[in-house]
């Protein structure tokens, strides 16, 4: 619900201990592993779920950030790259004054045709609550060799079971970063809907429809690691471009995804005037150069192609938009 505050402190002695002991920050992973019972751990099911980003007297002004990534295969290594650096994102969102108040939520993407564990979707947090909801997830690695993921369900979960109060309250569109090297179906399939979220829908849902429905809410970026298994694709490329344009960022470290999301707030927030300073920002809090420079020239074309706006209209909507927005749902 986000109503902690986030101690860098307090995440950097968590993590000391966790190397120390030799712990993995991924405790229901093995723990599934070990058990052989295969499924969400319930605080990430999002059967019957809905997930909240409030205000509240300690953050007046909360933004609701939603990432979601493909656990499968190549890109399992992008949970572990968002926990390591968990710390040096909200020092640059916060310290460097991105953000006063964001409120994370983590959410885990498999293949609904052939995995066991397709969806996994943690609550929006201000502190270490978001830490937690990382060590929550089941790397499950499975997919299929079709070249799909089912982001598409992410999307709807997305867009019709959360409520963010930038948006409903103020009209201030939150911000969703999926990220992950193969392609979304073409539709969200009406019967896993109803299978791993509870929703009864009368047909399935095109892609193009789902995407321009969770833009209502959220600046949505979607992250290509190209090193990965299909990230040089030109077809998953072409795919992601048709949904989102330049919002489709190819990043070529997979390892700088935390910095690839500062920086693309920053820009949206008005904040960091070119990628070159948004660069020194991150190093500032503690990112690498080579990773800071990764982010920034994944978002050169996005800077280029939206160019130089005041901060004052990052993000927003009129005020009767939330009102007066024809969602079109099934």
């Amino acid at each position: 619900m986000g109503y902690s505050d986030w101690s860098d402190a307090a995440y950097q002695s968590r993590q000391g201990q966790r190397q120390a002991s030799g712990q993995s920050a991924f405790s229901y992973d093995q723990q599934v592993r070990a058990s052989g019972v295969t499924r969400a751990h319930p605080a990430m099911n999002p059967y019957g779920a809905t997930r909240e980003s409030r205000d509240s007297a300690a953050h007046p002004d909360s933004v609701a950030i939603a990432v979601a990534f493909d656990v499968t295969g190549s890109m399992g290594s992008v949970p572990r790259v968002l926990q390591t650096k968990l710390g040096a994102l909200m020092r640059v969102l916060i310290q460097k004054g991105y953000l006063a108040h964001p409120q994370v939520l983590f959410g885990a993407v498999g293949d609904a045709y052939c995995d066991s564990v397709p969806l996994q979707i943690g609550q929006f947090e201000s502190g270490l609550e978001m830490d937690d909801d990382l060590s929550k997830l089941y790397l499950e690695g499975g997919g299929g060799g079709q070249v799909h993921e089912t982001y598409e369900l992410a999307l709807y979960f997305l867009a019709r079971h959360t409520s963010i109060d930038c948006y409903e309250r103020r009209g201030q569109r939150g911000y969703l970063f999926t990220i992950g090297d193969e392609k979304p179906y073409g539709v969200v399939s009406r019967q896993q809907v109803s299978d791993h979220i509870g929703d009864a829908l009368e047909r399935d849902i095109p892609t193009e429809r789902m995407v321009a429905e969770v833009q209502q809410r959220y600046e949505y970026f979607h992250i290509i690691p190209t090193n990965t298994a299909h990230g040089r694709s030109a077809e998953v490329q072409q795919r992601w471009r048709g949904l989102l344009g330049e919002r489709v960022l190819l990043l070529e470290d997979e390892a700088a995804v935390c910095e690839t999301i500062a920086l693309a707030i920053g820009l949206c927030e008005g904040v960091v005037g070119d990628l070159g300073s948004g660069a020194d920002d991150l190093v500032q809090a503690g990112y690498d150069p080579g990773a800071a420079g990764s982010a920034a020239s994944a978002l050169a074309p996005y800077a280029a192609a939206r160019g130089p706006q005041p901060r004052a209209a990052a993000g927003l909507l009129p005020a009767s938009i939330g009102a007066t927005l024809d969602t079109g749902r099934l």
